[in-house]
């Protein structure tokens, strides 16, 4: 965080929104594969092709950066997939 001062005003300047967060999903034993798909689809609209492939680096990898961009947005499809049972977290892109 950087601190701008002027004469009459003391402003902090949040260079947290410049960055870029991701939405990762993480396995979890209980969640069938289809599902995943389906949700993929729902939540981000992503063509089944797309979806499959990252429910598939889940099941694979343990987890799979499924979106990324702007903080809020990150966070309202966290929850998305969180109301439909599946495991995911967002973090800062480094």
């Amino acid at each position: 965080m950087t601190t701008i001062t002027s004469p009459h005003i003391d402003t902090v300047v949040d260079h947290q929104l410049d960055k870029v967060w991701k939405v990762i999903v993480l396995d979890d034993p209980v969640t069938p594969m289809l599902v995943v798909t389906m949700v993929f689809q729902k939540v981000f609209g992503y063509p089944k092709e797309k979806a499959e492939f990252l429910m598939l680096t889940v099941h694979h990898e343990g987890r799979a950066i499924v979106w990324s961009g702007e903080r809020e947005r990150a966070e309202h499809f966290c929850v998305a997939l969180h109301s439909h049972g599946l495991l995911a977290t967002v973090e800062q892109e480094d």
